[in-house]
């Protein structure tokens, strides 16, 4: 993006920024991070139209697109035809998510900030039932459950491997860093205020986990908010096993530039490896969704095995599988 290009987006946010903090209620900007899913982002971007505030706070919509080609902006210029609250675009050149999420804190505005995936779209009370439970439990932010949206039916291994599955906790319950991630979370501003670097961008995957284990260790509070629901659309592309052992490898290569990990984890690998590579065999025999369950733990500890030695697989700074 050119730099007269920059300067405006920025002026634009100023402006519209000052717009909704004068109203003397909370606000709420909603962050998007897109990469080549215009379809999905367009999805997203309609149900958030909708979403209620019952008095309670104002908020606005901030869409980061981590391509240079722009390909999320006929998407968000369709939608601010008719859309009711402010919609900020800009463009992050710098490929990886660490690099989008960064641009967004930098140019959010008002009093807390809501991550949504680009691939998910939430129901109409998703920030009313986050904004509730944050003020209820007087904490510094809130995770919601992530839940499974396919619009044709998935190959039956897929649907009985639950590889796929997350667990959905009671509203209240504290959150384990371990299971924290961006895809649904409002933060209150004072998480992140005073950090030069938000999101660690030495991470392609897994810059969420790293961001509530150091916020853990610094004393703020998270919990769940169980029927504060947004839907991740799983589209066939992502339905191949090849994907799946991508990922576990992506993921498993990134968990080694955690804080937390240490000796046990490289001692777990080094055991998991080969005892998972004698028992693929066997797991055929009980059906391809124990296999695939099976090969992607083998595939998460090989990828940390082969990253402490240097080697990276699966390269790139995204692992989407469905790039439109």
């Amino acid at each position: 993006m050119s730099q007269d290009k920059s300067t405006q987006k920025m002026s634009d946010t100023t402006r519209e920024g000052d717009l909704v903090l004068g109203s003397g209620i909370p606000h709420i900007c909603v962050c998007i991070c897109t990469y080549k899913r215009s379809l999905s982002l367009k999805r997203l971007l309609d149900k958030l139209k909708t979403q209620e505030c019952q008095g309670l706070f104002t908020y606005s919509v901030l869409v980061v697109d981590n391509d240079a080609a722009r390909s999320g902006e006929s998407s968000v210029t369709e939608a601010r035809a008719d859309y009711p609250v402010s919609i900020v675009y800009l463009v992050e050149p710098v490929q990886g998510i660490a690099h989008a999420r960064n641009r967004a804190v930098k140019n959010a505005v008002g009093d807390y900030l809501a991550f949504i995936d680009d691939d998910e779209f939430p129901i109409s009370s998703w920030l009313v039932r986050m904004f509730n439970t944050c003020n209820e439990y007087d904490v510094d932010g809130v995770l919601g459950p992530v839940r499974r949206h396919f619009e044709e039916m998935p190959p039956e291994w897929l649907q009985k491997s639950r590889i796929l599955d997350r667990r959905v906790n009671p509203t209240g319950m504290k959150v384990d860093w371990n299971e924290s991630r961006t895809g649904n979370v409002l933060l209150r501003r004072r998480v992140i205020e005073g950090d030069s670097v938000v999101f660690r961008p030495e991470f392609r995957s897994g810059e969420d986990k790293d961001f509530f284990y150091r916020k853990c260790q610094e004393g703020f509070s998270f919990v769940w908010s169980s029927d504060a629901e947004v839907f991740e659309v799983l589209p066939a592309a992502r339905w191949k096993r090849m994907y799946f052992i991508k990922r576990a490898m992506f993921n498993g290569a990134m968990g080694t530039k955690m804080a937390s990990f240490g000796m046990s984890d490289v001692l777990k690998a080094v055991l998991a490896v080969p005892i998972y590579a004698c028992l693929l065999p066997f797991s055929l025999l009980l059906g391809q969704h124990r296999f695939m369950t099976l090969m992607m733990k083998f595939s998460n500890h090989l990828g940390r095995l082969l990253a402490m030695v240097g080697l990276h697989i699966v390269r790139g700074a995204y692992l989407t599988g469905d790039e439109e």
